[in-house]
């Protein structure tokens, strides 16, 4: 597989929908993206708070864009964050860096996307997409171990 298309982006954000219910979330949001970034699937759960969507797309997008797992990222963060603050500058802002957004990656290791989620802890979050992404048979890189 070579990239995310509509089927498997929903059938992951379905199944990390799946995973939420099973483990009893708060209400989640989960965005898919594709390697260049771009929205391919948006779920929002009834309850779901207003800036929800858009957290979830900044944890994804962090993803993509700085090659590693948000989890990863809330690391550099918490070391460097002059240097988090200054890429997060350039993003526009659009830089999530909290736990749960994860880099989905071909059987080969090749980046295909990210998932984005939020609404419970980031902790959880993390879980839902990575358990998602491999459910699809993908590999989910969250960036370090949870």
């Amino acid at each position: 597989m070579n990239n995310l298309t509509l089927d498997i982006a929903s059938t992951i954000s379905q199944r990390a929908l799946a995973i939420a219910r099973e483990i009893k979330t708060a209400p989640l949001t989960v965005a898919v993206l594709d390697a260049g970034g771009h929205l391919i699937s948006l779920q929002r759960e009834d309850g779901a708070s207003l800036l929800r969507p858009q957290i979830a797309v900044g944890k994804a997008w962090g993803a993509l864009a700085l090659g590693k797992g948000s989890r990863a990222i809330a690391l550099d963060a918490q070391q460097r964050p002059a240097f988090i603050g200054s890429v997060n500058n350039l993003a526009d802002g659009n830089l999530v860096p909290a736990p749960g957004g994860v880099l989905i990656r071909s059987s080969g290791g090749v980046i295909l996307g990210a998932i984005g989620i939020t609404g419970d802890t980031s902790d959880i979050d993390e879980q839902c997409a990575v358990g998602a992404v491999e459910s699809a048979g993908l590999q989910a890189d969250a960036g370090a171990a949870a």
